[in-house]
């Protein structure tokens, strides 16, 4: 982050961890073919969409405070070269305008539901990353006709896998703050009413003051399951272990156990570092949803 933006000390990990700046963030690479977007009239909202490619659907959904481009920039043109991607704003982010509700996981995987059933496209390939990782698991959950194979990214089961210096940081989270960021530049570029930004940053701030535990709901999900996190992730390490065993992961290989989940734990990487790790997550990706064994 530039100098001028620095925040005290005890806030840089708030910011760090909810949004790249800007300056860091990816911005996506020139296609030589435009994608089709548009905007989805679903549960009260104008959802705005993108979909690149062709082939089985990959469903991208974006963290806090972020947009397609931000979150998704470098990984959409090489994900689109096999399959159709669909990436999406949620609720008062990017391009799709707030309405009259609250924010929640429920709501969102509820919008992208719909969004998919708007699209034709389910069952799909789910990826999640950060708030749109428990969208995912939610969307895995409420609407399992829609999912084929899902990828958790930076996101834990419960409230409670976040780190007590995490969820201490979440706390201090004002629009004040990240209106010091460079985050608040691209927001008044996209949104259709940039007068929302204080109500938008409260409404997602309450998802997280909300203690929730999908640790149940995520036993009963089917779908094949990647788990993704950084090593500095923010997540409490005996979590990272737990929701891999909850998606049925530990079997032994060598011995012909077949587990429907994976785990990839990123060295030296914290949260946002994740998501820019475009080169390790292409990688991973493709070998998981291409996998037939899962």
């Amino acid at each position: 982050m530039p100098r001028k933006n620095r925040l005290p000390l005890h806030l840089t990990l708030l910011v760090v961890l909810l949004v790249p700046p800007l300056s860091l963030a990816q911005t996506q690479a020139p296609s030589s073919t435009p994608p089709k977007s548009g905007y989805a009239p679903i549960n009260g909202l104008k959802m705005y969409y993108e979909i690149h490619g062709e082939g089985q659907p990959l469903v991208l959904l974006h963290g806090s405070f972020l947009d397609i481009d931000m979150a998704f920039g470098q990984l959409i043109p090489e994900l689109s070269k096999t399959r159709k991607v669909i990436a999406l704003e949620f609720q008062a982010h990017g391009r799709t305008a707030d309405i009259d509700r609250p924010i929640s996981f429920a709501s969102l995987a509820d919008d992208v539901a719909a969004l998919l059933k708007y699209l034709h496209a389910s069952p799909a390939d789910i990826f999640g990353y950060s708030l749109g990782g428990g969208v995912a698991l939610q969307v895995a959950f409420r609407h399992p006709e829609s999912v084929r194979k899902l990828v958790i990214c930076s996101a834990p089961f419960k409230s409670d896998g976040w780190s007590p210096e995490t969820r201490a940081a979440l706390e201090k989270l004002t629009p004040e703050i990240l209106a010091a960021t460079p985050l608040k530049k691209e927001y008044d570029r996209l949104a259709p009413d940039p007068g929302h930004w204080a109500q938008m940053v409260n409404k997602v701030k309450q998802i997280g003051a909300t203690p929730y535990d999908f640790s149940a709901q995520a036993k009963s999900i089917e779908a094949p399951t990647l788990i993704i996190v950084g090593d500095s992730d923010g997540i409490l390490p005996e979590h990272i272990a737990e929701m891999f065993r909850i998606r049925g992961g530990g079997a032994n290989g060598d011995l012909g156990g077949h587990s429907p989940a994976q785990l990839a734990v990123f060295p030296a990487t914290s949260h946002v570092g994740v998501i820019m790790h475009t080169d390790w997550l292409l990688a991973i990706l493709p070998a998981f949803l291409d996998s037939q064994a899962n």
